[in-house]
């Protein structure tokens, strides 16, 4: 499908690896120029070339977003050679920790990277965007935020501020051309999961082929409609259509990439 998005240019934050690399492979054969940013150039690069030698167009954009003056060097590398009219957020973190051992500082640290640094691109990246009268924000969520287990707390609160935050956003952009939606990943598969799963098959009883420990990995875990862990291209593509014109009547939204493991409206 042609999304009509050649030529525009996208930040993907957090874009060296994982599900933000996906993204922005994805985007770049659609004929998007990506900015790939991470904090390590050597794996910046490495996604960077990826891009170029199938073709499509890249550069790199280094910088800590957990700082202030780390999400000014972002934006000014974005900006330098044109406006951007996507921007993407999707760098974060979280510890395994729960209610007992999770301190003020871990939640203090958790909204710093997880919420205040998405505050500090859109701060940043939407002015240019107004400027031009189109652009998107799409901010990276999660079903943790709508419906939250009894772990993770901070992060599990720093996806449902992501998702507040981005209908608020939203309502703000209201005439200016620029949309602002959360695409929502569930549990999504990816080399690190893989290894996670393979390593605790044994103790679980999950099995040892891993298509068979997925299936039961999923059952006793995250219970979903498709029987199945998702994988990151699924929600590569819900970035790619809220990036197009087809989702113009689309802002304030949130797109669930789950399977339906949330089980509410």
């Amino acid at each position: 499908m042609n999304y009509n998005l050649a030529g525009k240019r996208a930040l993907v934050t957090g874009s060296s690896a994982g599900l933000g690399e996906a993204i922005a492979i994805m985007m770049a054969a659609e004929g998007i120029h990506v900015i790939i940013h991470g904090r390590n150039a050597e794996r910046a690069q490495a996604v960077m070339q990826q891009i170029i030698d199938n073709g499509g167009s890249a550069e790199i954009a280094l910088g800590d977003l957990a700082t202030d003056e780390g999400a000014d060097s972002v934006a000014q590398a974005a900006l330098a050679a044109g406006p951007v009219d996507i921007l993407v957020n999707n760098a974060g973190f979280y510890a395994h920790t729960s209610w007992s051992n999770t301190s003020t500082a871990d939640w203090l640290e958790v909204y710093n990277v997880n919420v205040v640094s998405y505050v500090r691109m859109i701060q940043r990246i939407v002015p240019t965007m107004k400027k031009q009268g189109w652009g998107r924000v799409i901010n990276i969520g999660g079903g943790l935020g709508v419906q939250p287990i009894n772990e993770l707390p901070h992060y599990n609160a720093s996806l449902a501020a992501r998702h507040n935050m981005s209908v608020s956003l939203a309502r703000q952009l209201s005439g200016t051309g620029i949309t602002s939606n959360v695409v929502a990943p569930g549990a999504i598969m990816n080399p690190g999961v893989e290894q996670w799963l393979r390593n605790a098959a044994p103790q679980k009883g999950w099995g040892t082929d891993i298509a068979e420990i997925e299936r039961n990995a999923v059952k006793d875990l995250v219970p979903n409609d498709a029987n199945r862990f998702g994988r990151q291209e699924e929600v590569a593509a819900a970035v790619l259509y809220l990036s197009s014109a087809y989702a113009d009547y689309v802002s304030g939204a949130l797109l669930r990439v789950d399977g339906g493991t949330v089980r509410s409206i």
